[in-house]
């Protein structure tokens, strides 16, 4: 491995840094946009309802159904990630099972997200 190969490791991880932080970011200038605007109405003297309030904060997201949308493609990944050692092991027989082991993970996970979707789902 060479200084190549370094780079480009840490270009990868520089992107991923640079995703997350710009994520949080837009998380944050959102929040402040919308308080800013709740706080204007008030100061205007507009009447806000507790309906408009959870509207513009973002309250009343549908948390369980992205919790089964992404249940679904995790649930739906783990088979392509089986078929995806078997294709690798014709050339290579020791990766087979590692990789059934993550589609397994990944099948796990789907369905612990689906769990969650339904027991989110059924609260009052």
């Amino acid at each position: 491995m060479g200084l190549g190969a370094g780079l480009s490791a840490l270009a990868f991880w520089g992107f991923v840094a640079i995703v997350i932080v710009a994520g949080i970011w837009d998380s944050i200038r959102r929040r402040e946009a919308q308080h800013e605007t709740l706080r204007r109405m008030i100061e205007s003297g507009q009447t806000v309802d507790r309906e408009l309030m959870d509207k513009l904060l973002g309250v009343n997201k549908r948390l369980d159904r992205y919790l089964r949308v992404f249940g679904i493609i995790v649930l739906l990944a783990a088979p392509g990630l089986a078929a995806l050692g078997w294709l690798i092991s014709l050339q290579y027989p020791p990766i087979l099972s590692p990789l059934v082991g993550c589609a397994a993970l990944a099948a796990f996970v789907g369905v612990g997200l689906l769990l969650a979707a339904r027991s989110v789902g059924n609260e009052p």
